[in-house]
């Protein structure tokens, strides 16, 4: 049951609202976000497989790809089916440990996806700068060094929040306005003083969208001069067509999680619908854009495909 928020007093459990202000409509929500997400499953799943089925895609690339599939299965398997329950069920109770253990697997994996778009960045500068020496530079070891980078940085930066938030014992209400455990939406709700939460909120907000941002801006800024400098509009043409994928896979990750992290902290007057659509945005289209992106752009993961589906369909006929 929902405590009042006119006296503090310590929770055993939170509610999340799903997407405040709409729950007459959370029947209907749950159809699109259903939808979605069994294409993120799928999708991901399904980049995972090829990638490790096809031993010509054991490449940085593509390694990369299933590091990010991997993590987008987590980012939306984290939220979507307690966001579904509460459209469905009306099942909105978290208890207190759980929101700390998702608002950890959120924050860390998404901090860990950035560190992978920027190691991407990386390999996309060495195969069009030093496409000679991209082989000996990025070697298996350096890819499952710089995976593993990525995680240990993403676990370090997150591992504080969660520990914290769990210091606060007293809040004004267990009703948190969101549809997960994002970090501010908890903390704020606490009646003790926030500011050592909220300061080391916006450092790590800090160094993971604004420092991989241009250390990524960067890359491409050194990659531009280099395929600028390229003798003929085809070879250029080629050149930016290998990086096109990333770039959107990149604008589709930063944009909604950096318009979503400053209208929580400076959007007072933006509708919380608007808000809580945005928040999800990123944990859900993000995973399904990914799959899609690479699929469509990619070549060799759209011929493997295709011979996916036609072995299909020669079984299909042969048990007719």
């Amino acid at each position: 049951m929902p405590k009042p928020s006119n006296e503090c007093f310590i929770p055993s459990a939170f509610l999340l609202t799903g997407i405040p202000q709409l729950e007459a409509a959370h029947v209907w929500f749950s159809v699109p976000f259903c939808l979605v997400y069994l294409v993120a499953v799928v999708g991901n799943g399904t980049i995972l497989f090829i990638v490790k089925a096809e031993a010509s895609l054991h490449q940085p690339m593509y390694l990369f790809l299933s590091m990010l599939a991997a993590i987008d299965l987590v980012l939306s398997s984290c939220t979507m089916p307690k966001l579904l329950s509460i459209f469905w069920l009306d099942d909105r109770e978290i208890g207190f440990h759980m929101c700390l253990l998702q608002m950890f697997v959120i924050h860390s994996f998404a901090t860990i996806e950035s560190g992978i778009f920027l190691a991407m960045a990386f390999d996309r500068y060495v195969a069009i700068c030093a496409p000679l020496r991209h082989k000996a530079i990025l070697t298996h070891p350096v890819v499952a060094k710089m995976g593993l980078g990525a995680a240990l940085r993403g676990f370090l930066y997150i591992c504080p929040l969660p520990l914290l938030t769990r210091r606060y014992t007293h809040f004004h209400t267990n009703v948190i306005a969101h549809s997960y455990c994002e970090h501010m939406a908890v903390v704020m709700l606490s009646c003790e003083d926030i500011s050592i939460s909220n300061l080391y909120g916006m450092i790590i907000g800090f160094l993971v969208l604004i420092v991989d941002s241009l250390c990524i801006g960067w890359s491409y800024w050194l990659i531009f001069r280099a395929v600028m400098n390229l003798a003929t509009a085809e070879a250029r043409l080629k050149a930016f067509s290998t990086c096109s994928s990333h770039i959107c896979a990149i604008l589709a990750f930063y944009i909604p999680i950096a318009v979503s992290s400053l209208t929580h902290r400076f959007g007072r007057h933006v509708p919380p619908p608007a808000h809580i659509l945005l928040a999800n945005f990123y944990l859900i289209i993000t995973p399904v854009l990914n799959p899609i992106v690479y699929a469509v752009r990619t070549k060799e993961i759209r011929r493997r495909l295709a011979k996916m589906c036609s072995c299909g369909r020669r079984d299909a006929k042969s048990l007719v």
